[in-house]
């Protein structure tokens, strides 16, 4: 069982050093923060042993500025990818039958609305979708029956709004 009291006199007695540390090292706050918070996590699973070290704050000070720097350079990756292939297409919006399905299949139960995204979505046979889901193929064609009943009810009260409305 880990020292709790020891790893928490600890977190309190070094946390704010720590963060100045990353803070000065990355410049950016939010990361800093970041960085110093993992290395402490990595620093409780393994307390029996961080905390029998001559300097346990300097231990988690190196894991913390391998994770920033870490950080940095996959950030520095990315953008050097980008510089080198360019903005990736512009994705066009979902249109207005798209916004209105969906937001009729968030109002089905889940189990409905899981069957109907894999089979219609995805284009899952109805044994995988069993599979997936571990449901027997007989309830997931009840799933689909009833999820399909409900979204016909669901976008035709919708569809009936608009008319009324206009």
């Amino acid at each position: 069982m880990p020292d709790v009291d020891g790893f928490d006199e600890f977190y309190r007695g070094s946390r704010q050093r720590l963060l100045g540390f990353v803070y000065a090292l990355t410049g950016d706050r939010v990361e800093a923060q970041d960085a110093v918070q993992e290395a402490y996590i990595r620093a409780w699973q393994r307390w029996s042993t961080v905390s029998r070290y001559d300097e346990p704050e300097a231990w988690v000070r190196v894991v913390a500025s391998r994770i920033a720097v870490s950080r940095w350079r996959s950030l520095r990756s990315r953008a050097r990818a980008y510089l080198r292939h360019g903005a990736t297409e512009t994705v066009p919006g979902p249109g207005t039958d798209t916004v209105e399905v969906v937001a009729a299949l968030r109002l089905l139960p889940e189990e409905q609305r899981v069957a109907i995204a894999l089979y219609y979505l995805m284009g899952m046979p109805v044994a995988e979708v069993a599979r997936e889901t571990s449901a027997p193929v007989g309830t997931v064609k009840a799933r689909l029956s009833r999820g399909r009943a409900a979204l016909a009810g669901l976008l035709a009260v919708s569809d009936l709004e608009e008319t009324t409305d206009a």
